[in-house]
């Protein structure tokens, strides 16, 4: 039986999708133009909703705070992994890992709720639409995002500790996009069980949990559609939804492949692909979703590129 060396590791290096030199810069420019249109995307989504004064409504309101989430979360990760591409692995103290690893959970635990809050507003919306202005007040939607940031940073701060009181020894070599739970279970030494209850504790409790409120929001909000009489009432009804279920149908289906399932049986290739969605692919497809789909901000768009173009007139 081979004896593990058992050198404590202060420092990891990554090594994500470098064992193909080949597809270094093809890989540098993909994810540099993705992570580009992620921030500009998610930037114009904001700067659109706070001009406009049609989106002044809780739904959009909920969305711009989505769009900056995505834009923290997007760039916790992307640059790390543009540095690894570009210089063939990157060295990154233990100290730095645990920051990253504190502020990715930190935003996407955030994002999970705040697609949850929204799944709330369209019931609310859809199914008790007279008493949509009492319920969704401006106090109320702003308690419901500070809770949502408060509840995010609780998970992130619990989970980060809990994972570096961990002993890491022998190879320090993480061959992933950044320094994720799964990976650095491998590289610990001896008995991990608390921390592996902690990663079905957080998938308990904040994935399942948002999904839950999802689905019981939608549930309602199919049986208050199938209920309107007009074909034209139901399919607006139903087109304000779609473009919110294609978002939690992207990001939370992308984070249970990774999380809820068993630790040992996960192959790096797969994560590696599977992480790439829903750190780069996800956040950049957003605002796509939301602006293609959605009939209030695509006319905000024509409005703002006629007012541009107005302007720059002689």
């Amino acid at each position: 039986m081979a004896v593990r060396n058992c050198t404590i590791v202060t420092e990891f290096f990554l090594t994500a999708f470098t064992e193909h030199r080949e597809w270094r810069l093809p890989l540098f420019l993909v994810f540099l133009s993705f992570y580009l249109a992620t921030l500009l995307g998610n930037a114009g989504m904001i700067i659109l909703i706070r001009k406009d004064r049609r989106l002044h409504t809780p739904m959009y309101f909920f969305l711009s705070h989505l769009s900056l989430v995505d834009i923290c979360y997007s760039s916790v990760i992307v640059p790390q992994m543009l540095a690894v591409l570009w210089e063939y692995g990157t060295i990154i103290s233990r100290m730095r890992c645990a920051a990253q690893f504190f502020l990715f959970t930190f935003f996407a635990s955030i994002d999970s709720y705040l697609l949850a809050i929204m799944a709330y507003d369209r019931y609310v919306a859809v199914c008790q639409p007279l008493l949509y202005v009492t319920i969704m007040t401006e106090k109320a939607r702003l308690g419901l995002v500070v809770g949502a940031y408060i509840a995010g940073f609780s998970s992130a701060f619990v989970r980060t500790l809990t994972a570096f009181t961990l002993s890491f020894c022998g190879d320090n070599e993480i061959n992933f996009i950044f320094c994720d739970l799964p990976p650095l279970l491998k590289l610990t030494c001896g008995d991990s069980f608390t921390q592996e209850v902690v990663i079905i504790v957080f998938a308990v409790f904040v994935m399942p949990a948002c999904i839950l409120v999802v689905l019981v929001s939608y549930l309602f909000i199919i049986v208050a559609i199938m209920r309107i009489r007009s074909p034209g009432g139901r399919a607006k009804t139903f087109s304000t939804c779609a473009s919110h279920l294609t978002a939690v149908a992207l990001f939370f289906g992308t984070l249970i492949f990774m999380y809820l399932r068993d630790n040992s049986d996960q192959s790096s290739g797969g994560d590696r692909v599977v992480s790439v969605l829903y750190t780069v692919v996800t956040p950049m497809l957003n605002p796509l979703i939301y602006s293609l789909r959605n009939k209030e901000v695509k006319e905000a768009i024509m409005k703002s590129l006629s007012r541009s173009r107005a302007s720059g007139r002689p």
